[in-house]
């Protein structure tokens, strides 16, 4: 049994904010941002929630794969940042879509989120637990954010991906594909290093009780992004040459590297340690900036509904964030 992508969806606050504006609140500019990031605009919610954008991603993703909600088995949104403490949003999106017959989870894999709820979709299909798993990576980082730190704020975005996933017994894409296909794709590599988690961090509410008397604010996203950086060009092409090598795969014969969207210079550096084109590596940051684990989904729908996926495509998909963590598929389109 193997799994593969068979629908995908996402949404995008309808607020789009550029730099220029984030100018005009905090000392910074748009030169500044894009130079060092790639970024020019973000997408902030005011009426969204990230159950309102779990849940038109996931429409949307049901559309593409022309399937309806009552065929899912399994519905995992990888978020730090779902609405409620419980319910989880899994279940809150449950609801709405009518998936009445889906287990539904939440898991916190920071931007490495979604590959991991792909890793356990894989799982579950593998040993025959379900054949259709929705998998959603969701944010609305402006929530956690201090909009007065300039190094972190200009950095994040709000929105949802989803794929529709689904376990097959049979795949025909040739004979030039036929190594690959025995080897099971998808392969996986997935990771932690917790020891430098602090380097990424949000805290949670603090002890607050009868016996413990501490200030009731939460805590921002508190970033040391020099060594995220480090972590990510040296983590990364490990992970994503480990991945292959199972696969029985070069990276020269993969078609598209849909990583994380978390800066430009990462993207670049990850290609060229590759020894890959930069064209290859598609970018959603300039518009969309950096939305944790929503990012991966998001792009490779906007790939999707672009018609630059072609049946039969080897893609690898890589995340890395918080925890820190770290995650990379190779499969077939």
């Amino acid at each position: 049994m193997r799994t593969e992508i068979i629908g995908t969806g996402s949404c995008l606050p309808e607020t789009a904010v550029s730099n220029d504006e984030l100018a005009q609140i905090i000392d910074t500019s748009d030169e500044w941002i894009r130079t060092r990031t790639g970024i020019r605009e973000r997408h902030l919610a005011k009426e969204e929630t990230t159950v309102s954008m779990c849940v038109e991603a996931a429409r949307n993703a049901l559309a593409d794969a022309k399937i309806e909600a009552e065929e899912i088995d399994l519905i995992i949104v990888g978020t730090v940042t779902g609405d409620f403490v419980t319910p989880s949003t899994a279940c809150l999106v449950q609801a709405q879509l009518g998936a009445k017959k889906a287990l539904a989870f939440d898991i916190n894999g920071a931007c490495s989120g979604f590959l991991f709820a792909f890793h356990i979709a894989s799982a579950y299909i593998n040993t025959g637990m379900c054949k259709t798993a929705l998998l959603l990576g969701a944010e609305t980082l402006s929530r956690i954010v201090d909009w007065s730190d300039r190094s972190t704020c200009v950095l994040f975005g709000d929105g949802a991906g989803a794929a529709v996933v689904r376990g097959i017994t049979d795949m025909n894409f040739g004979e030039e594909n036929a190594s690959v296909i025995r080897s099971s794709l998808p392969v996986f590599d997935m990771g932690c290093d917790g020891e430098k988690g602090m380097v990424l961090s949000c805290r949670n509410r603090m002890n607050r009780n009868p016996l413990v008397s501490n200030p009731a604010e939460l805590d921002f996203v508190h970033m040391d992004g020099q060594a995220v950086y480090k972590f990510a060009v040296s983590t990364v092409p490990k992970s994503i040459e480990r991945a292959l090598a199972q696969a029985g795969m070069t990276a020269k014969e993969v078609d598209w590297f849909v990583l994380h969207q978390a800066n430009a210079r990462i993207l670049q550096a990850v290609a060229k340690r590759l020894g890959q084109p930069e064209e290859k590596f598609p970018m959603s940051l300039d518009h969309c900036g950096n939305i944790s684990a929503a990012s991966i989904p998001i792009l490779l729908d906007e790939m999707n509904r672009k018609g630059m996926l072609k049946r039969g495509q080897k893609l690898v998909l890589s995340g890395f964030g918080g925890g820190l963590t770290w995650g990379t598929a190779v499969l077939l389109w």
